[in-house]
């Protein structure tokens, strides 16, 4: 059995409300290549899903699911502008 590198994530709800939304749709930050399209996909699924699941856990799944996707050269900007982005949340 591998790690699971959300397991000591603890959960809480988000408190999604107008602004919150407002915020990740405007979020753009400056990525370039397959960063860019893999965070824009990660956008998405949390402007699709989040009002749903306002829940710590599951943006950190979303997130968790991205960042397997990005290539290791694009990681820290990626994660750079991540951390932006839950800042906003």
């Amino acid at each position: 059995m591998g790690h699971d590198p959300l397991r000591d994530v603890v959960d809480a709800p988000l408190f999604i409300v107008p602004r919150v939304m407002e915020g990740l749709r405007a979020f753009r930050p400056a990525l370039h290549g397959a960063a860019a399209a893999e965070f824009e996909r990660l956008r998405a699924r949390l402007l699709e899903g989040i009002e749903r699941h306002p829940t710590r856990f599951w943006v950190m799944r979303q997130v968790e699911k991205s960042l397997e996707a990005v290539e290791a050269e694009s990681c820290m900007q990626f994660n750079a502008a991540v951390e932006e982005l839950l800042a906003v949340l």
